[in-house]
């Protein structure tokens, strides 16, 4: 047996055995029931000649971390975060600094009140930081809750009503500066929000084995592109009808049916495996696409609704954001897509038992997180 021979059957076993691993990962790790969970807080910051009226939203769950013996839940009533304000303030103090013209200003707590109608999990400070003179830039350091990583702070700075810019601070990006009078580019909010269109979709395995689910019967590079795109299409349009709130189903329906997506591709899949050129029934995975693609679009505009984005920003924001879950996509067709179509090329018979295997994994999958979805609290 020639040694290309041998070399390609090694490919393709290191990519059936990562692809099989990488799915139980997700599966015996406990993936979230909700699977565009990533934990963030937002603020508002309002600048004026006197000083700086700042919102700031937080999950009761993360200033219940800091504080023994409290459960979140408690948080959310108004006694208990009326009770508990100090506590929770000493934390924000502590993870959220602000800076005039170098020196740090001390706020004060004007309100906090459970968000019971938008969010059922978080507190809202209303806060205020005073200055005697207007400086010439505001410091700005966030870095809330240390504990959780993945946590994010998504900052906007108002002057009067015009949004002058939008910060997002996240892992070692804990600190900026802004010069008060500027202003903020389109570019600016582009290079921002792509960014965070390309880490949602690698942070989402739900969308990453639906992408992976309708390569694995391959095709010309014209019918895969197809495939894609019609995805593409799909989500696109109920991600701009949901975050411009035109519609908005319940969140459970829509994770419960994401979910269910990846087990009706990879069903599909399954009873595909082994056609051939001369026995090839009707491929649905473009039908597949387009209408499940409208429901992952829900999926993708929980994230940017959630952040309350403000409208003078919004189609900037969304369009970005789109741009960057589609490089995401792109990024995972260009890894997978040719390992695939080497495996078909090199040796068919080994091809088809990956197909077979990943099939009954997206399968699992899908599953395991319609079940979970379905049925959590």
């Amino acid at each position: 047996m020639s040694e290309p021979f041998l070399r390609s059957n090694r490919i393709a076993a290191l990519f059936l055995y990562s692809f099989v691993l990488t799915v139980l990962f997700c599966l015996i790790g406990g993936v979230p029931a909700q699977a565009h969970d990533t934990p963030f807080s937002y603020a508002d910051l309002r600048l004026s000649d006197a000083g700086i009226e700042m919102k700031l939203e937080a999950p009761a769950a993360d200033f219940a971390h800091y504080l023994p013996k409290i459960e979140p839940k408690t948080l959310l009533t108004a006694a208990g975060a009326t009770a508990n304000q100090a506590a929770m303030f000493a934390q924000i103090q502590k993870g959220f600094r602000l800076k005039a013209d170098g020196q740090e200003l001390t706020g004060s707590v004007q309100s906090v009140v459970p968000e019971v109608e938008n969010r059922l999990d978080y507190v809202r400070f209303q806060l205020r930081y005073e200055w005697k003179e207007k400086p010439e830039t505001l410091g700005i350091g966030a870095h809330l809750f240390p504990y959780d990583p993945r946590h994010k702070t998504y900052v906007n700075i108002y002057e009067g009503e015009r949004l002058a810019k939008q910060l997002i601070f996240e892992g070692q990006t804990q600190t900026a500066e802004f010069v008060i009078g500027s202003g903020q580019s389109t570019l600016q909010v582009i290079r921002q929000f792509t960014a965070e269109g390309i880490h949602h979709i690698f942070i989402g395995p739900d969308h990453i084995l639906f992408i992976i689910a309708l390569l694995l019967l391959g095709g010309s590079l014209g019918q895969l592109l197809k495939i894609v795109t019609a995805f593409t299409v799909a989500h696109s349009i109920t991600l701009g009808l949901a975050t411009f709130d035109l519609l908005s189903p319940p969140s459970r329906l829509i994770e419960s049916t994401i979910a269910l997506s990846i087990v009706c591709v990879g069903v599909h899949d399954l009873l595909h495996r082994n056609d051939t050129p001369d026995t090839k029934r009707r491929d649905y995975r473009m039908a597949f696409a387009f209408c499940f693609g409208l429901i992952h679009g829900f999926g993708f505009a929980s994230v940017l609704k959630e952040l309350e984005l403000p409208r003078q920003a919004l189609g900037w924001s969304l369009f970005s954001f789109n741009v960057g879950v589609e490089l995401g996509q792109m990024c995972i067709v260009l890894l997978v897509s040719p390992l695939l179509a080497l495996l078909q090329q090199k040796n068919e018979k080994f091809a088809r038992n990956v197909v077979t295997v990943a099939a009954l994994v997206v399968i699992a999958a899908g599953g395991f997180w319609f079940v979970q979805r379905l049925f959590s609290t």
